[in-house]
């Protein structure tokens, strides 16, 4: 028989595992707000509620957040063989699968998304300090990481597409080059 995936299934499943891993689109949207309300004045949370959708309808991050968030549930599970299980466990900091796995989602909508990403994982605010607890009883090694890359990646979809409003600085307020 030959192999036929079934896109809205995966589309759901997407989804479904995102909530039943407390993750809201609104709070990835709240990220998106951070990092570009200084740049579009006029940005709402509505309107970065949409990118963050369009985000997650691109199969590719899709496939990234269902492979993260297994990984992730298999290690809670203890299921992972050593020394990955520990290392994944303690979210081992030269372990970089993780990063390596949301950049795929991050590239999608060009270099800007990179340093969205890098600005936001440095600071880990909103959802993604709770996602980076080690005390919760959940191991989300890959899922901070996803989340901050969509948002990252919803970031960048809205500067592709909107002009920011900003009063022009003069000679002697712009940073040195």
């Amino acid at each position: 028989m030959k192999y036929s995936l079934d896109s809205a299934k995966v589309a759901s499943a997407t989804r479904e595992w995102l909530k039943k891993r407390n993750v809201r689109t609104e709070e990835i949207a709240e990220l998106v707000m951070f990092l570009q309300s200084q740049y579009i004045p006029d940005l709402t949370l509505e309107d970065c509620k949409e990118s963050v959708e369009r985000v997650l309808e691109k199969r590719e991050v899709q496939n990234a957040i269902l492979t993260g968030i297994q990984l992730d549930i298999l290690c809670e599970r203890g299921e992972l063989f050593a020394p990955l299980q520990e290392m994944v466990k303690n979210d081992e900091g030269l372990y970089g699968v993780d990063e390596i796995l949301a950049m795929s989602i991050v590239n999608i909508y060009g270099t800007i998304g990179y340093t969205n990403f890098g600005y936001i994982d440095k600071l880990k605010p909103g959802i993604l300090e709770r996602l980076n607890d080690k005390h919760d009883g959940y191991i989300h090694t890959f899922l901070d990481d996803i989340v901050g890359a969509i948002a990252a990646a919803a970031s960048s979809r809205i500067a592709h597409t909107r002009t920011a409003v900003l009063p022009p600085q003069d000679e002697a307020e712009s940073p040195a080059r």
